[in-house]
């Protein structure tokens, strides 16, 4: 398939022209990209698939939920409704996307919105919050933020940087000159030196762009309610991963460094799952022979399990979800914090970092 996505080049130049174009023109100010007077913080990355921009949102919610009023803004990918729509106790991934959805969930204290048109959101959150963080965000021009955050899969650095159809980017490489911070995730937890160094050497970071690196922490599993269940189960125990994101390899192997026994069944990245999909999943489980068997998912995916035609029948099986944060190498994580601070403090009128 790859040596097949070469044929492809030809169109990827052409996009990359129209990319291109579309910079030039925020750059130049001919296109207009909107500042606000509070803090925006956009978190993003410069190719398709997960890159951990959920896991850094949400350490960011974390952050600053305590002392600020936070909101966070976004497009509400997968979505069946359109336009500005604020979560409460009766939206679902089905109203505003399965990322939102999760961050309502998880933190039901702060305000999660979607809406396509990020300018238009941001101008309704004004009135009532002083921070905005915007999930995916990065080639949204028509928002000035204040601070950009870059996200870079450090398995995917070595990767030609080639521009959709033929490679993985959504726009040039160069576009990472864009961002105030950069970030490479999904590490190995031991890290060397030698390793950081040849990842940053990719990155080649202007002077006013400090580089991070961050690994994947995976949490206690939860059932679907939220509430924890325990550790990973044992090697006697046959798991069935269900997974509808855009690289599931991280999480496979996790799951394989406890149990040896793993059936995937594998759907594209927001795939809204059917009655169809969770019909097979049973009965593969229930003709499985394993006198200990379980079935896990992510958080995203277990959003998009929770419409009121899946639900009863996901519970019916056990599905446990596995939660996943992050972690920075080399404890930066308190020069992390401290960046955010300092921006949400003295930035208020969007000046870059120094």
């Amino acid at each position: 398939m790859k040596y097949l996505r070469w044929l492809l080049f030809p169109f990827s130049l052409l996009y990359g022209l129209v990319v291109m174009m579309r910079n030039w023109f925020y750059d130049a100010g001919l296109f207009a990209s909107r500042k606000f007077d509070l803090p925006v913080i956009a978190v993003g990355n410069l190719d398709v698939g997960g890159a951990g921009k959920s896991p850094m949102t949400e350490y960011l919610i974390r952050l600053l939920k305590n002392d600020h009023k936070l909101a966070t803004l976004s497009r509400g990918y997968g979505r069946k409704t359109k336009g500005f729509l604020k979560a409460d106790d009766t939206t679902t991934a089905t109203h505003i996307g399965d990322e939102p959805a999760q961050f309502h969930q998880k933190f039901p204290d702060t305000t999660v919105a979607v809406c396509e048109k990020r300018v238009d959101g941001i101008t309704q959150l004004l009135p009532q919050h002083d921070v905005v963080i915007l999930d995916d965000a990065y080639q949204h021009r028509a928002v000035s933020p204040g601070l950009s955050v870059l996200l870079f899969d450090y398995n995917r650095l070595h990767e030609p940087h080639l521009l959709l159809p033929a490679g993985n980017l959504r726009e040039p490489f160069s576009g990472r000159y864009r961002a105030d911070i950069l970030v490479v995730t999904k590490c190995p937890q031991e890290l060397s030196a030698q390793q950081q160094q040849r990842a940053t050497e990719q990155l080649k970071p202007l002077t006013y762009q400090p580089v991070f690196f961050t690994a994947i922490q995976y949490l206690p599993l939860q059932n679907m309610a939220g509430e924890l269940v325990g550790p990973m189960p044992g090697a006697d125990t046959t798991v069935f991963v269900l997974t509808g994101i855009a690289n599931a390899q991280p999480l496979l192997q996790y799951i394989k460094q406890h149990n040896s026994n793993v059936i995937h069944h594998n759907y594209p990245d927001h795939h809204q799952f059917s009655l169809k999909n969770i019909a097979k999943l049973a009965t593969d489980f229930n003709n499985c022979k394993a006198s200990k068997k379980v079935i896990i998912t992510t958080e995203k995916d277990a959003q998009r399990l929770k419409t009121p035609v899946l639900l009863p029948h996901v519970n019916a099986l056990p599905v446990w979800v596995l939660p996943i944060g992050l972690s920075f190498v080399n404890n930066d994580g308190q020069q992390f914090n401290e960046l955010i601070h300092q921006y949400v403090k003295q930035y208020t009128t969007h000046s870059r970092l120094d």
